[in-house]
C-alpha cells in the first residue's frame, strides 16, 4: 500500500475534480490531506480531500517535497510542469 506522503502524486477518485492528478502538499490529521495541481488548485489555496477519495501513485516529486519541507517558495508553474513531466497527463497544445 502506498502512503499519502508529501510530494506524492495522486488521482482524485471522487468529487467534481474526479480524474485529475494532484500532488499531496500536506497532511491534515489522520484521514485528510491537502492537494494542489498548480492549475485549478493553487499552492496558496490547496484542496482538503479525504485520503480514501484519492488513489496514490508510486511517483513522488522529491524536489518539490523537499522545498515544501524547508519552507522554500514553490511556484504553481513549477508544480504544474513537474506533474506534466511524470507523463501521467498530456499538456494540450495551443
Amino acid at each position: 500500500m502506498v502512503t499519502a506522503d508529501v510530494g506524492r502524486i495522486c488521482l482524485s477518485r471522487a468529487g467534481r475534480d474526479r480524474g485529475r492528478y494532484f500532488m499531496v502538499t500536506a497532511r491534515d490529521g489522520e484521514n485528510y490531506v491537502l492537494v494542489a495541481d498548480g492549475v485549478v488548485r493553487k499552492l496558496a489555496k490547496p484542496k482538503k480531500k479525504k485520503i480514501k477519495h484519492l488513489k496514490m501513485t508510486p511517483i513522488v516529486l522529491e524536489g518539490i517535497a523537499q522545498k515544501l519541507a524547508e519552507g522554500t517558495k514553490v511556484f504553481d508553474a513549477e508544480l504544474r510542469s513537474a506533474i506534466i513531466q511524470t507523463g501521467l497527463i498530456v499538456q494540450k497544445e495551443e
